[in-house]
């Protein structure tokens, strides 16, 4: 699964990224983003093919839902079930976004003791998940974008952690996964493949990142144990 991760690039190096015009959503660098909370997406205009920023929060709550609770389940969606699901089907052939990152996290389990780890690019790039989004009203007609994050099966650097891992889109793919007028089902999912792991890194971070009320550059720092010092 991916339950956290970190997007420390200012908003005008996103917009360079990805090509992204002037965009009235605000954003400042998150070292520790967590489900719930708003993120960053990007999408294409429904009739042109232009790119925008947009605020959803993390935890995709269905059109049809008569709760807000259910976003706390749906913060991924996998890979192999996403276009069948009832919950996912219909923003996955025509609400889907990316989802920009720098950094995510996963945990080792070694006992009772849980080790945190950031991966991210080998060059330190910025990339982006593979997300779908859905517009919730309450009871009151407020509306509300939420959002998922695609998960796949785990590549060799993040094996030996967990079995899963989030979507990262190719940047050649970007185009084609924006487009809210594609979909043809078969080809939506040849893009949902373990990112190559040779192109990736991995290291310790300290325990800190395990609470969500922590959110700063300590986070993603290097951990380097004592032990290790001497």
């Amino acid at each position: 699964m991916c339950g956290r991760y970190r997007l420390a690039r200012k908003k005008e190096i996103l917009a360079e990224t990805f090509d992204v015009a002037e965009s009235a959503v605000e954003w400042s660098p998150r070292y520790n983003v967590a489900p719930g909370q708003d993120v960053v997406v990007v999408r294409q205009d429904a009739v042109r093919p232009v790119r925008m920023f947009s605020l959803a929060r993390w935890g995709l709550i269905p059109s049809w839902s008569k709760d807000a609770k259910a976003g706390y389940k749906m913060i991924n969606a996998r890979a192999e079930t996403v276009a069948d699901m009832p919950v996912f089907r219909d923003p996955f052939r025509s609400h889907r976004c990316l989802i920009p990152a720098d950094g995510f996290y996963e945990w080792s389990k070694q006992g009772k003791q849980k080790s945190p780890f950031c991966f991210s690019m080998a060059d330190d790039s910025i990339f982006a998940f593979a997300g779908i989004w859905d517009r919730w009203r309450n009871p009151n007609q407020e509306s509300m974008e939420t959002c998922s994050i695609i998960t796949t099966s785990a590549n060799a650097i993040l094996s030996g952690i967990h079995d899963r891992m989030p979507v990262i889109l190719k940047r050649d793919n970007y185009d084609l996964w924006l487009d809210p007028g594609f979909n043809k089902v078969d080809d939506l999912l040849d893009l949902l493949k373990p990112f190559p792991a040779d192109a990736m890194r991995h290291y310790r971070v300290s325990t800190r990142v395990n609470s969500v009320k922590n959110d700063d550059p300590a986070c993603a720092e290097e951990y380097v144990p004592d032990s290790l010092l001497f």
